[in-house]
């Protein structure tokens, strides 16, 4: 099935990885499967190689940072931060701005891997939505009984 075909659901990503526990072999393979567009088309070049290495060796967080290099090349991480045993990851477009101004996608968990993967979807879903354009291609059909009036009253 190709990329375009494949049904995409962020919110559906979203929750599981905030009711997971630790991350598996079969849920990041899922991720990679239906939120990513660039992975299944690359083939085994070296990145995607390195991202199959890294999943054999069950170094999730370094999959996971590998993945968001290869699947979201213009989005960088603005701030990874330990808290209150959760981790709070921030992935930005802009990373120079200041914090007020920058739209940062944000999310967070206590396991790290499980954070970068939610605040990878997250701006996925985001990247997504910026791609399609803000004005429909095809303009909708006119009502046959439409017929404009001018209301202006110059009395």
């Amino acid at each position: 099935m190709t990329a375009a075909l494949r049904h995409y659901d962020p919110p559906s990503f979203s929750e599981r990885l905030r009711d997971a526990h630790a991350m598996t072999r079969p849920l990041m393979l899922e991720i990679i499967d239906h939120a990513c567009r660039h992975f299944p088309s690359l083939g085994q070049n070296g990145r995607t190689a390195r991202v199959m290495r890294l999943l054999d060796a069950e170094a999730w967080a370094d999959a996971a940072l590998a993945l968001m290099e290869l699947e979201l090349p213009t989005w960088q991480f603005r701030r990874i931060a330990y808290d209150e045993g959760e981790w709070h990851c921030a992935l930005s477009r802009e990373r120079e701005l200041p914090d007020w101004l920058d739209a940062a996608v944000e999310a967070r968990h206590a396991d790290l891997s499980l954070a970068l993967l939610s605040a990878f979807i997250e701006a996925r879903a985001l990247a997504a939505d910026m791609s399609r354009p803000s004005v429909p291609s095809v303009r909708a059909p006119l009502d046959p009984l439409y017929e404009p009036v001018v209301c202006d009253n110059f009395g």
